[in-house]
Order: C-alpha cells, then sequence, then structure tokens
C-alpha cells in the first residue's frame, strides 16, 4: 500500500480515538458546569478563526478579499453555505488565473 494511504488512515484512526475519549471523558459526569459549556459551545467557532486566520495572513488579495465578503456574508447567509461559496469562488478564481 502507498505510504500516503498509511498517513491517512492513522489520521483517521488518531482523529476518532481523540473524538471517542473525549466523549468518554465528559459522559462520566451527569452535569457539566456552566463554564465547561460556553468553553464547549464556543469550539466552532475558534476551529474557524485556526482556519481562516493562515489564509489572510499568508494569501494573496484574493483569500483576503475572499475572507472579508465571508465574514459579512456569514451575519446573513448560514455558515456551511458561507463556507462552500467561498471555496468554491477562490477555486473558480484561480483556474481563471487570478
Amino acid at each position: 500500500m502507498n505510504e500516503m494511504w498509511w498517513v491517512v488512515i492513522l489520521g483517521a484512526l488518531l482523529t476518532y480515538a481523540t473524538r471517542i475519549g473525549g466523549y468518554l471523558a465528559i459522559a462520566r459526569f451527569r452535569t457539566l458546569h456552566p463554564r465547561v459549556e460556553q468553553a464547549l459551545e464556543a469550539v466552532p467557532a475558534a476551529v474557524l478563526v485556526t482556519i481562516a486566520v493562515p489564509g489572510f495572513v499568508d494569501g494573496t488579495w484574493l483569500e483576503r478579499a475572499v475572507l472579508a465578503v465571508a465574514g459579512l456574508a456569514a451575519f446573513r447567509f448560514p455558515h456551511i453555505l458561507v463556507i462552500f461559496g467561498a471555496t468554491a469562488l477562490v477555486a473558480l478564481m484561480r483556474a481563471k488565473g487570478f
């Protein structure tokens, strides 16, 4: 098997292990402290910022412009739609030579 497949399989196993480990750790508690609940609710926003900031810092004018527009669009439209739309726009613009 190709070396890349082993990397993908190992990455999938590690991802599953961290997710199931977190679930099992939290499942032991009947109720969560309000601070823990707030922290867990903030995780999706933190992940989006972690994905977007490198593109803004190291990207070209195209990535910066699309991220700015996507940030504004996220106030009005569903986030998943904005993510797919921004990704498609960058891919289309790169294919056109921008």
